[in-house]
């Protein structure tokens, strides 16, 4: 208390000592003023003076536009931070584990259990992880518009767990399930799935799907949010969040390839579904335990909304101001002139906050503003034109992510096929060719690490800058890093069929002499890219989008990897159609790889690869960075 002494001098000195005293510690602890002040008030009770200070000290440790999970105001002192993200952290890894322990694997439970075909059950597969990622944008779009990241999570995760424990009972429940298929003669037909049973599954199945968009949707924003972006400090435990982020994807991954699969194999499946539903649910109870110390950003309205507004808005302008006899009527004014202004409810009087000019950029968008529009309802102010503008900017930045995520692609259906032709003994030890996901996934833990606490420390020492590397740099490296990778991918294959064609194997099923871990070094490579990308993308979404539309932006990573394997199974199609106009046979069609000229079809997507990156720095060598406004 010796050095408040000078508050008991006099009333004068003890208001203008603390008010300085307030404004000088603004990151400190609202308990370090609140304690002294009470002490000062004890001495003199001036109570007006001292209350007004507390309620200045007060509000200056609240977080601006941030709540509690009790819907109250968050305070710098309790809320957010690293502790606050590591419970997202952990969160990522048991819903990761609940939601790829399955889909790694669904494919076999499909044909095996429920008597599907095999072409059948991998379109099955393809249009539940296709669904499950688009449904990202419907999470992120109601956590910037209705609900809470907090809120949403939960719900989420409630739907996940229901559509788990659905599966888990019919793989339990024999008469759920078509009856087991004993006779091994091709001329009896087993029972095939009758309509109520394929209900059942279907209804697990996009009740998972539904979950998971909802989880991708929030949970990345959630963890990114408790970070403060005003300070240098904040920003840099942001950029390593994500890193760690796409860590815990990958040990969530580790497990559910591992553990979770040889469960399902040897135990069956009712357990390897029981284990997704304990770790979803666990997942539930690791979240509620941070909420505490959560911070959650206050929903906005609907962003797709202020879009649309200001699209029309810009396009009614224009074609008003193209007419000669809507000339004059145009009140157009300097953009330079523009204020924002923000009016309280219920007093007409209006205060200017720090002026936010329309920027020459799409210029197209500017006469939203600058021009008298056609209905009120389409009156549109300068931060949202900006807003729409950076919108826009990065859309294409997110088109030039499809294709490495087409790359990526390859890794889960081609790579594994090479595999299987090949020696997989590593010593003793048999391999499975399914077990080859965990190679990118073991890299992506080790590589991810030594990113963070090694790279870019020397990258920051080197370019004096706070990132070191910034996000379209690290989206560029993951670029070429995938445009290696299909490159090392048709060297190998040229060398797998070489082999193939010297030991007279070529026709044969035998494996060859070969090791398959000649394949795991285009893992290596599209693990990196995926570790440099998906991290990159989630974080410049995140950074560069308004406020209003973080979470949706940030669904945009999950959009592009869904995508992609969209993407990739119409790239394959094409392939073959277009070449089997020339050759009796397309590239990529027969039971047997080692006719396959997959190696050209490697070429190609090295190609595209590379026309795709050089579309890109197009993009990236336009983009200006977003800088942060008063008015945000």
């Amino acid at each position: 208390m010796d050095q408040w002494a000078v508050v008991c001098e006099g009333t004068s000195a003890c208001v203008r000592y603390d008010s300085s005293f307030i404004n000088r510690q603004r990151s400190w602890a609202y308990s370090d003023i609140v304690q002294p002040l009470q002490y000062a008030h004890s001495c003199y009770g001036q109570q007006d003076m001292l209350l007004n200070i507390l309620e200045e000290g007060q509000e200056l440790n609240k977080w601006e536009g941030y709540v509690n999970w009790r819907n109250k105001p968050a305070m710098r002192d309790q809320h957010g931070g690293m502790l606050a993200a590591s419970f997202v952290l952990v969160v990522e890894i048991l819903e990761n584990l609940a939601f790829l322990a399955n889909a790694s694997n669904l494919v076999l439970y499909l044909s095996k259990f429920m008597r599907y075909s095999p072409s059948s059950s991998a379109n099955i597969v393809t249009n539940f992880m296709g669904t499950a990622f688009l449904l990202a944008v419907l999470g992120g779009f109601l956590s910037d518009a209705f609900f809470t990241t907090y809120r949403l999570y939960l719900t989420s995760a409630a739907i996940e767990f229901m559509g788990l424990l659905i599966l888990t009972v019919q793989a339990h429940t024999p008469s759920l399930k078509p009856p087991i298929c004993a006779s091994a003669s091709t001329e009896i037909q087993c029972e095939k799935v009758n309509r109520q049973k394929a209900a059942m599954l279907f209804t697990g199945l996009y009740l998972v799907a539904l979950g998971v968009g909802g989880i991708k949707g929030s949970l990345p924003p959630h963890g990114a949010e408790q970070f403060d972006d005003t300070t240098p400090q904040g920003r840099k435990q942001r950029s390593s969040f994500f890193n760690y982020y796409v860590f815990s994807l990958s040990c969530g991954a580790l497990i559910a390839v591992t553990f979770v699969v040889w469960i399902e194999d040897n135990k069956g499946w009712q357990w390897g579904f029981g284990v997704a539903t304990a770790a979803i649910l666990a997942s539930i109870a690791v979240f509620l335990l941070g909420s505490p110390i959560y911070r959650t950003k206050i929903p906005a309205g609907s962003p797709i909304t202020t879009m649309f507004k200001v699209l029309i808005a810009a396009v009614c302008n224009n074609c008003k101001s193209k007419n000669p006899s809507n000339a004059v009527m145009g009140m157009k004014t300097s953009p330079s002139s523009y204020t924002t202004e923000t009016g309280e409810e219920g007093n007409a009087t209006k205060v200017k906050v720090p002026s936010q000019t329309l920027t020459e950029d799409l210029e197209f968008l500017n006469k939203a503003v600058t021009e008298k529009t056609v209905s009120p309802m389409l009156q549109c102010t300068v931060k949202q034109v900006e807003e729409v503008k950076v919108v826009l900017k990065i859309i294409p930045v997110f088109m030039c992510t499809i294709m490495l995520n087409c790359c990526l692609a390859q890794l889960s259906t081609f790579s594994i096929q090479q595999a299987a032709t090949m020696n997989t003994k590593i010593g003793s030890l048999k391999v499975p060719p399914a077990s080859l996901p965990v190679f990118p996934v073991i890299f992506v833990m080790l590589i991810a690490p030594t990113y963070n606490h090694v790279v870019i420390p020397f990258a920051r020492k080197v370019t004096k800058t706070e990132m070191g590397i910034t996000h379209l740099q690290r989206i560029g490296t993951g670029l070429i890093l995938s445009i290696i990778a299909m490159a090392v991918a048709a060297v190998v294959e040229m060398k797998r069929k070489k082999v193939a064609i010297e030991s007279g194997l070529l026709n044969s099923a035998e494996p060859l002499p070969i090791t398959f871990l000649w394949i795991a070094l285009q893992y290596l490579f599209l693990g990196s890219a995926d570790l440099f990308t998906l991290a990159g993308m989630m974080e410049f979404f995140f950074t560069e989008a308004p406020k209003s539309m973080r979470s949706l932006a940030t669904s945009l990573s999950w959009v592009s990897l869904s995508m992609g394997y969209y993407f990739s199974s119409v790239l394959i199609s094409t392939v073959n159609n277009i070449t089997s106009i020339f050759r009796h046979t397309p590239w990529l069609s027969g039971s047997n790889l080692n006719h396959y000229h997959l190696e050209r079809f490697y070429w190609l997507m090295c190609i595209l690869s590379s026309l795709n990156f050089f579309h890109y720095l197009f993009w990236a060598n336009r983009y200006k960075y977003r800088t942060e406004s008063t008015a945000d």
